[in-house]
């Protein structure tokens, strides 16, 4: 379908919910493909789903982590997915074949993952209690260092939109700005209120047109900055004044997440308290819509379509789609279209679908008709939505996963499956279970060191991480121990009470009959 058609001249802000994604488990975090039309979540149970975004339907299981996913990102060509979790492991896969590429084991669990926004074998790690990490494929590491004037090491951080410079911030209220190469520090600037106090940064993310940039921060207030006013200063501090500032001054409430739409032209927030969601124009800073889910559910993520005004939320494991609502208008087709209510006949004239009019007398020499024009239908002419403004080479990119359907039930007079075609399936599966299993046993995993840096102690419960596959402890019943006379307990002891019976009437009544009074 030509994006370029798809241009409405309403609203280009979700406005109602629009169904639900089933995954069979509760999810936690999602993450749209660069060109929208694939959805991955990640499960409390480890696993992660790709959805179908136009089908809505299930295209690829795998079978990830032995923990809850708690972050995943796409590959620019979406070949490859990047899942982290919080059992201390960061997996590589080829979405295709849905088989894990690489893993990395580090030590303390995961916080958020990154994919560069141009390579697709560099990736951004954010650890917890540690300091953040860009890995390359290839095995090698490069740590990004702060001094103690930066701060701790508990802090966020992300590529900006080319993947030139990459942005952190930590609970202090100060973005240290670094170059994503030599990861030398370019400059930094802290997040004030209206005073000179600070605030704690939350999140860091980036418009996907555009340079702008917002900061979700602690003190309730989403800041929105211009990437291109941010300067080199050779390391210094260098105030930079936001230019936005959204908030909810009615209810003062705190934001989980918060995102660019695909054009830029809208910021979503989702509230920390409940499922609302929060638009914001961001030409004028105006508050445009408020979408409610459902009471009691706890929002968790929040992302934007890269195309489309959809919008979907994570809230207690369910997924949620936001989309517009969308009116008939048959008018658009032709101007002199004409809806009917009831059937009518219609007349047709006498030369309205010939080829050529014979009763044409006059010819008018302007006119000019070409009834054989090559088509070409074969090559694929890029799309300018889906290619950035100084970026022209978008090379091959995967945008389907192809499908098999199951039929489970098959209806009555539907071919049927012989015994031996039955058997050849059966073993087929068990092949390719077993090629899965051996996969998994030949991935390779890195571990990634953290020499010179202080590991963070952690609890016991935090240390044993459980092993695929293994099997749960039996649980043991304790012998049955008969008990002795002395710890019999007391036989039960008869009281006899004297209780009326009460059939019989313990009082008599007489009735008397009372003089009448004249009146």
């Amino acid at each position: 379908m030509n994006l370029e058609l798809l241009e409405s001249f309403g609203n280009s802000y979700p406005d109602e919910a629009d169904g639900i994604l089933e995954s069979g488990s509760m999810s936690l975090t999602c993450a749209f493909n660069r060109h929208g039309s694939l959805l991955a979540a990640g499960s409390n149970d480890g696993r992660i789903i790709i959805f179908d975004v136009i089908t809505r339907g299930i295209a690829r299981h795998m079978h990830a982590h032995v923990h809850p996913v708690c972050s995943l990102s796409w590959s620019r060509n979406g070949f490859k997915l990047l899942s982290g979790s919080i059992d201390w492991t960061i997996s590589v896969w080829e979405v295709l074949k849905g088989e894990c590429l690489y893993r990395y084991r580090f030590p303390s669990p995961i916080l958020r993952v990154q994919f560069h926004p141009i390579e697709s074998d560099v990736f951004l790690v954010c650890p917890m209690r540690l300091c953040p990490v860009v890995v390359k494929i290839s095995c090698t590491q490069k740590h990004i260092d702060f001094d103690e004037e930066g701060g701790e090491q508990n802090i966020f951080a992300s590529f900006d939109r080319l993947g030139n410079r990459i942005f952190t911030g930590n609970s202090k209220g100060k973005i240290l700005v670094f170059d994503s190469s030599s990861l030398d520090l370019l400059t930094s600037f802290p997040v004030t209120t209206g005073s000179s106090t600070t605030t704690g940064i939350k999140s860091i993310e980036f418009a996907r047109k555009g340079s702008n940039f917002l900061v979700n921060s602690s003190d309730r207030i989403i800041r929105v900055y211009d990437g291109d006013l941010v300067k080199p200063t050779n390391g210094e501090t260098k105030p930079v004044e936001p230019v936005q500032k959204l908030q909810d001054l009615v209810n003062r409430t705190q934001w989980k997440k918060c995102c660019f739409s695909g054009d830029a032209e809208f910021i979503c927030a989702g509230s920390a308290r409940q499922h609302d969601l929060y638009i914001w124009d961001m030409a004028h800073g105006n508050l445009v819509k408020i979408l409610h889910g459902q009471k009691g559910e706890h929002l968790l993520d929040v992302v934007w379509h890269p195309n489309r005004p959809i919008i979907a939320s994570v809230a207690s494991g369910v997924i949620s789609v936001w989309a517009q609502t969308h009116a008939e208008n048959w008018s658009a087709y032709a101007p002199n279209f004409k809806e009917l209510d009831e059937n009518e006949e219609y007349d047709e004239r006498e030369s309205e679908f010939d080829i050529e009019d014979e009763d044409k007398s006059i010819e008018d020499k302007d006119e000019s008709r070409e009834d054989n024009i090559n088509v070409d239908v074969v090559t694929c002419d890029p799309i300018k939505a889906y290619i950035d403004s100084d970026i022209e080479d978008e090379g091959d990119v995967l945008t389907f996963i192809p499908i098999t359907p199951d039929v489970e039930d098959p209806e009555d007079g539907f071919w049927a499956m012989t015994e031996e075609e039955v058997a050849n399936l059966e073993k087929m599966k068990h092949e390719e279970k077993k090629r899965e299993n051996e996969l998994q046993a030949n991935t390779k995993t890195v571990d990634v060191n953290y020499e010179g840096h202080e590991i963070p102690e952690y609890p016991p419960e935090l240390l044993a991480v459980p092993k695929k596959n293994e099997p749960k402890p039996k649980a043991v019943k304790p012998p049955a121990v008969k008990p002795t006379k002395d710890q019999l307990p007391p036989p039960p002891i008869e009281i006899a009470l004297d209780i009326p019976d009460i059939d019989k009437p313990t009082h008599t009544f007489t009735e008397e009959k009372m003089p009448l009074e004249e009146t």
